[in-house]
This record gives structure tokens, sequence and C-alpha cells, in this order.
């Protein structure tokens, strides 16, 4: 062992350096191919090449590469396999932002031109994310890294786009979508962010065609559409307006005769019962106008400015046509009045600028019949199951009330639509392969939503549609890692398309994690500021840290606030796991390593009871991450490592180890065996400190990412060890809490005095003298059955034992009464909770019989406290009368 390299203090840069570049020389992260190992495989979240990657994006991966390291030393062959995702808005408007700080446009380079732009942003910025992976410590497999626009995603997204475009799920259609003016491209619903804003209903005057000084009122948040109204509508059973169905308004400004229609559409308890129809500029409305036949009129650009239908509005942009259209409306005495109101609208989730329903047409996918297999399949044991469960009615809710799904996108960077116009016909051809006769046929300029890509992410990356190794071997994958945030985005769309191209669910288990959010509880974004770097937490407080605030503050579909406090109190943890190692390394000696451990039988209660508790230890973390609660698991490792092995058992060592005419050979096996089994419990959350300290026992050549996870050892589980262990820190804990209450200090030797309640008691701690003398100090130790006592004592009553402590001078017989009066009613109280407990009927009857045979079993306890303390207070009162 070379523990003259570790240094007094963890320090997490030294730690860290180094050791990911010597994980990929070896080679360590792919899979190991082994037939006979049951396979495991996670495909990650592919982050957008628009910049660097978040504290979300560092607790996705710190997740996923707690699962995949955990297996990975479990014997599973293991592929995590990464890539990226070409981000088609946003990594379009980035480079289009930076064109503008030169005075350029897309438009001045040329398509080609300005891909090749794109092209080299994402390799730059590719570049920065697998640099800050390697800052994490993820173990990916890089020799199968993707990317949504590589070759062979494109391959399988032509083929996917044609094979539902011959099956009529994918159409081409004129709808009302959502329209982003600045990036000039459709949008999905789910693309669109609804922020409330202060806004207005405007009450405005139609005239009635026919009849002078006639009016209906209509309310509208956008007047700037009713240049494109094309009627208005009331309710069918509206009698206010049962005389006016089929008669006509003027519309103000343009002087435009409009029917007045009746369709149920319209809620009459709502504003006047009267509402514009604008079947352009409306979603509602242009399903509307299709059951009336209306024509659909257009009066915007698509850069949200007026267009020549618009009149003499023409050119002006839409909010400054509002204005201008109020003003005309009340010039003309057609404005009724205006209600200031909050409101949500849609902004784009990419430029930030309000959404403009916007008639247009677009490729769409017909939803129904995918969403219906996908909800058939959540019956079947094919299905996903989500993480916590309660995502899956969220899942389903979402799939039985989907909308068609627009996927073009009027950009240049994505998958170009395999779809072609013939010059002269007009005919639509669609194919993996162009058109024959090419110069007959102009292609579609369109490109692909990004989700229509990465909805492919889990087989397309392992070579779908060809039938590659990978395919056969990895998936359908085994757990998908992701945000709560992008269930529907992206979760559910390769959900249904997996089981329509392979027939099977993309990933058996969706673990489903929260948001990061700031001190305060808010959503971390650009324009709060409130934004952290993990990069720079990395350099504050080292990856593991960080990876140990993130796993422990996870639980399944919950946030988690970020906190300095708890990064430093990670960073304290880690030190004392260094410490703990550096202190078993200096006293097992340098020819101690893992192939010379011998566990003999020569070992004290402390060697049993530590080997015990790590077997429970290893049961329960092995089960929690299982079931992905890795803050639970965190907490156990924490209390195991912190409280039991650090606290205990490596202080009860010092005392036997002083014994310089022993070998302790036993003793010093277990400090070294024990360390080696947490440190692979903990190694899937803090990768870097537990390969430095794990090749200090192992070996330099060695490393513990290709370690055997811990198993249970029957052998050593020893619930007396464990039971007369508790025992015995109870005893230790109850003296310093009377040294403390009476202000005594550790320091200074105090007589102790213990009556146990049987021979059994004292002969485990007559056996164990020398762990009471160095924990609790005393000038003299008596163990008895029945000591004599003298006057004046203070006392403590365990299940177990009495314990005295003669305090003269030190404590006044009035305050000892009290303190005993206050344990009894303690007593009291807990021996009342449980016959009320067990008297009930209902607790008896649904409550395993384990848990009964506990509450009854503590009640036995208490009531030998009970007695004991009466005792002990009779014999105080006594005493201070006869004084």
């Amino acid at each position: 062992m070379k523990q003259e390299q570790m240094s007094t203090k963890y320090q997490p840069q030294a730690v860290e350096a180094g050791k990911y570049q010597e994980w990929l020389a070896k080679d360590v992260f792919k899979p190991s191919e082994d037939p006979k190992a049951e396979p495991y495989s996670i495909v990650i979240p592919p982050p957008n090449v628009t910049g660097k990657l978040h504290l979300g994006h560092a607790w996705d991966v710190t997740l996923q590469d707690m699962i995949i390291r955990q297996k990975r030393m479990q014997g599973f062959d293991t592929l995590w396999l990464p890539g990226m995702d070409h981000a088609g808005i946003a990594t379009q408007a980035k480079v289009e932002a930076k064109l503008a700080e030169q005075g350029l446009s897309r438009h001045d380079l040329g398509r080609e031109a300005f891909v090749e732009k794109v092209w080299e942003w994402k390799e730059e910025y590719a570049q920065t994310i697998r640099q800050q992976w390697a800052k994490m410590g993820i173990s990916v497999d890089y020799s199968r890294e993707r990317f949504t626009l590589d070759e062979g995603l494109n391959k399988a997204v032509n083929k996917v786009f044609v094979e539902l475009y011959n099956k009529g799920l994918i159409y081409r259609g004129e709808y009302i979508i959502n329209w982003d003016p600045k990036a000039q491209t459709a949008l999905s619903d789910m693309e669109v962010i609804h922020k409330d804003v202060q806004g207005a209903f405007y009450h405005l005057r139609y005239p009635i065609a026919g009849q002078e000084g006639q009016f209906v009122e209509v309310a509208t948040t956008r007047p700037e559409t009713m240049l494109g109204d094309t009627a208005v509508a009331v309710h069918p059973e509206d009698e206010r307006y049962q005389h006016l169905i089929g008669q006509h308004v003027i519309l103000p400004l343009v002087n435009r005769e409009i029917p007045i229609i009746a369709d149920e559409y319209v809620d009459r308890e709502f504003g006047t019962g009267v509402v514009k129809i604008t079947p352009a500029h409306d979603p509602n409305d242009f399903e509307v106008g299709n059951r009336h036949d209306l024509p659909r009129l257009n009066v915007m650009n698509l850069d949200a400015t007026m267009n020549a239908k618009a009149g003499k509005y023409e050119g002006l942009d839409r909010f400054a046509a509002r204005k201008q259209i109020i003003a005309d409306l009340d010039e003309l005495g057609l404005l009724v009045k205006i209600e200031e109101m909050t409101h949500s609208v849609g902004h784009s989730e990419r430029t930030g600028v309000v959404v403009e329903p916007y008639l247009s047409t677009q490729w769409f996918v017909k939803m129904k019949p995918l969403a219906e297999k996908a909800i058939h399949n959540q019956t079947t044991e094919d299905k996903v199951t989500f993480f916590p469960p309660r995502f899956d009615q969220t899942f389903l809710t979402w799939m039985e009330n989907v909308h068609d799904w627009v996927i073009s996108r009027q950009l240049w960077w994505g998958h170009q639509i395999p779809a072609w116009y013939h010059k002269e016909t007009g005919e639509v051809y669609v194919g993996e392969t162009e058109p024959t006769d090419p110069e007959n046929w102009t292609r579609e300029q369109d490109v692909l939503d990004t989700w229509f890509s990465s909805a492919l992410w889990p087989f397309s990356t392992m070579g779908w549609p060809d039938q590659e190794r990978d395919l056969d071997r990895y998936f359908p994958t085994n757990t998908l890692v992701t945000g709560y945030d992008i269930i529907f985005f992206w979760v559910s769309r390769m959900i249904f398309q997996s089981l329509e191209f392979t027939g099977r669910r993309p990933f058996e288990n969706v673990l489903m994690h929260g948001l990061i959010r700031d001190a305060q509880g808010r959503k971390m974004s650009k324009s709060l500021g409130n934004g952290i770097d993990p990069m720079d937490v990395i350099d504050e407080y080292g990856c593991d840290s960080l990876r140990w605030f993130l796993a422990n503050g996870s639980a399944p579909g919950q946030d988690v606030r970020y906190s300095p406090e708890k990064l430093a109190a990670a960073w304290n943890f880690i030190n004392k796991i260094w410490n703990a190692s550096r202190y078993v390394l200096m006293n097992v000696g340098p020819d101690f390593n893992l192939d010379t451990i011998e566990i003999g039988d020569d070992q004290t209660l402390a060697d049993q009871w530590i080997l015990a508790r790590l077997q429970t230890t290893i049961e329960d973390v092995t089960r929690l991450f299982d079931k992905f609660e890795f803050g639970e698991a965190g907490r156990v490792l924490y209390h195991f490592i912190w409280d039991d092995y650090c606290d205990w058992y490596i202080e009860m060592t010092k005392e036997s180890l002083q014994d310089t005419t022993k070998e302790h050979r036993t003793t010093k096996s277990i400090l070294v065996y024990v360390l080696d089994q947490f440190l692979r419990l903990l190694h899937p959350i803090m990768p870097f400190v537990t390969e430095e300290i794990w090749q200090q026992i192992a070996g330099q050549d060695s490393s513990i990412v290709t370690a055997a996870y811990p198993q249970v050892q029957a052998e050593y589980q020893n619930p007396t060890a464990v039971a007369a262990m508790e025992d015995l820190m109870e005893l230790i804990r109850s003296v310093r809490t009377i040294r403390n209450e009476m202000n005594t200090p550790l320091s200074k030797p105090v007589d102790l005095m213990i009556k146990a309640q049987d021979d059994a008691t004292k002969t485990l701690l007559e056996a164990n003298r020398a762990y009471i003398d160095r924990f609790c100090n005393p000038a003299e130790l008596v163990i008895e059955l029945d000591p004599s006592l003298p006057e004046e004592v203070v006392s403590q009553t365990l299940s177990f034992a009495q314990i005295f402590m003669p305090l003269k001078g030190l404590i006044k017989l009035e305050d000892e009464i009290q303190r005993l009066e206050k344990d009894l009613a303690k007593l009291d109280q807990e021996i009342e909770r449980i016959d009320k407990k067990v008297a009930n009927e209902n607790f008896v009857k649904k409550a395993p019989a384990k848990v009964v045979q506990e509450e009854e079993a503590k009640r036995q306890d208490y009531l030998k406290q009970q007695t004991a303390v009466a005792e002990r207070l009779a014999q105080m009162k006594a005493m201070l009368e006869a004084e």
C-alpha cells in the first residue's frame, strides 16, 4: 500500500486529474460483449449543440452514470450510448445571430454555405460538450457516439417518413399552426411556452347590414385580426340573437359584408355571446370556418407585418396595427370599451417572440392511430414502467388527447423532407431516393421538426433500419433517464415510433427526475440570472462532491434546490472518507492489500458488528438502486460510513490496535475489507475519489470501474452481535449524555456503576470493558447485578441496564428527581401510545404480524424502564426527605 501518496486533506483537483483519460485508455467504458453476460443499455438524452451543458444536464448524466457503473460492476454487458441533437430552430437561431453580428443573413450566404457554417458550429460545441462530459466522469462508449443529423440517422428518418406517408399517417394540408415570426417557421404545440401577460378585451361594434343604427357587440383580444374576419357567430339557442341568424354585419374599417352564423362553439355566457370568426388566424375559428364553408383570409406576412389584404394597414407590425385599428375604431364611434386583463399568451420557446396562429400549408403526422397503439401497449407485458408511477397516467392522458403533429419547419438546418413536387403537374413524390428524372422535380425546402429524428433515437442509434448486432443485443434499452418536462416532447414520441417501427417498447423503465431550482425555489433561467455552471461547481468542490449532492437530492420526479452549503457538506463527507482511508493505510502497513486479507475467528464484538452492518448496507443500497431511490441509498451509505465505520468502528480499533504485542491480523483485514466494500458501493456515485483510494489497496494497475459490486455474505450476518453492539453503543451514548447534562467533560474521570439486568448483559459489558473505558473515561468502573450505590448519584435507565454516576457536589437531589419525573412521563406516554395502537382493531387486522410484534416488544422494554425509573425516583425522594 502507498499511504504516503495520500495528502492530509482531500484535494479534488489532484484526485480527479488524469483519471478519465486513464479509463478511456483502458477501454473500461466499452461493453464487454460477453455472450454469457446479460446486456444492459442506456441511450443518453442527446444534448443540443447550442452551447454549454447546464446543471440539469449534470444531474441527468450523473443519474445515468450511477446506473450504468453499478450494472457494469454487477457483471452486466453494459452499453451507454452517447450522442447529441442538431436542435434545428435553436442551433439555426444561434448561428444566424452570430452572422447578424457581421451584418449578414443566411440568405446572403445561401442554403449550402449556411449549412456548412452550422456544421462548423456543431463541431466546436460538440467538442465542448465532450470536455464537460469528461469533467463529469460519465462512462459512455465514445466509439458508438451518434448525432441526429449523421448519415445513419438520416437514413432512418427518411425511411420512417416514407413509411408513415405510405400508410396515410403523414399528410400535407392547410391548417392553423403556431408560427414563429422571428424564426419564420412552424412550431409544434409543445414548442410554445404560455406566459401570463398584461392585455385587454376590446369591445367593438359591428353595424348590422340594412339596419341603420343597429349593431352587435363583439369582444376580442386581437383586434388586428378583425381585418380577416369572414363571419360573426352566435349560439343557435341564444334567444337574444335568434332573429339575426342568417343576416349580415358590415366589417368595420374595410366595409365588407360578412354573415351572422349559428354555431355551438360559441359560449353564450361569455362576453356578449357574439364572437368574430377569423378562420386564417385562430384554430377554433378555423374549425368553425370548415363547418360553415367560410373563406380563409390571411392578413399577415410571415414576419407578422400586415399584408396587402389588410388595406391601409399594410406594412405595419401586428402590434402597431392593433394600436392604429383601435384608434380608428374609436374615431368612428365603434369602440365600446377596453377592459384591461391578464391572459395567457403563447411565446416561442426558442426566440421568445409572441407566437402567431397562422394559416399555413404544412406536413403533419396523423396521431390517433399511433397514440392508440401506445395506449394499448401500456396494458401489455411490454409496457414502459415509469418512476414515479404517476407519470404513467400523465403519459396516457396526453396520448388520449393528442392532436396531429405539425412536423415541417421552415428552416435550412435539419433533415430535409424527402418529398418532391413535379414542376409541371404539381404531383407529389415521397421516397427514400430522389426521382429518376430529378430535372423535372423540385425538392421540398422544409426540414423536419427536431423531435422527429430524436423520437427514433433508441433504435436508430443501434443501427436501425439495418439489422446490426447492437440492435439485436442492446435494444430495447433498459432505462431512460430524463426530466419530467419533456415527457410529451420526447418520451411519448419515442414510445409510439418504436412501437410502430420495431414492434417493441424503446425502453423498459423511464426514470423521471425534476428540475434544479435555485435556493429560493425558482426555476433557473437566463432571464433571472440564477443559472449555475456545473463546471464552476466542479472547479470549487470537485466532481464527486457535485455528483454526491445531485444523487443525494434525488427522489424520482422531485425537484432539487441548489445549495452551496450542501456542496460544502458533500466535500466534508468525502474528506471524512479520505481521512478514514489514511488511518486504515497507516495502521495496516505497506504489505497489506486485498489479496492478503485474512478474516479469522478471533473477531471482537466490534469486528462482528461492522461486518454484519456492512451486509445490511449492501442489501439496502442494492435494493434502493434497483428502485432508483438514489437519495435513500445515499443516506444509507452516509450513515454507515460516517457513523458506523468512522465514528464507531475506527475509534474502537484504536483501542485494540494499541496493543502492540498482537498482530491484529483479523481487525486489520476487516478494516481493509469494509473499506474496499463501501468504496465499491460508493463508486457509481463518486467515481474519482473511490478509484484513487481503491488503487491504494488494490494496486495501480487495477480499476474499481470493473471491480465486482458487493454482494451480501451470509456468513457475516450476525443479528446477535448487532443487538449486543447496539446495547453497548446505547450505554456509551447515555453516559456521554449524562456527562453533558451535568456539565462534566469527558476528559474528567468520574466513577461509573452499571447495574446489569441479567448475567448475559453483565458478561457482555465485562467483555467490552475496554470500549467503555475508552469512550466513557470512568475513574472506576463497576459492573454488577446489584452494585452498592452512594446516596447522591445521577442515573439513566436503559432496557438492559441502569447507569449510575456518583456526582456528589455536582448535582442536587431536586434536579435529579425532576429529570427522573420527566423520563417517567415520557415512558408513560409511549406505553399509552402503544396500548391505543394495539387496541385498535384496524391496526391489528391490517398491520403485518411483524409490525405488531415489534410494537409489543417496544412496550415490554418501556415497561422495564418504567419500573426501574419509578424505583429510582422513589429512592431519590426518600433520600431528599431524609436530609
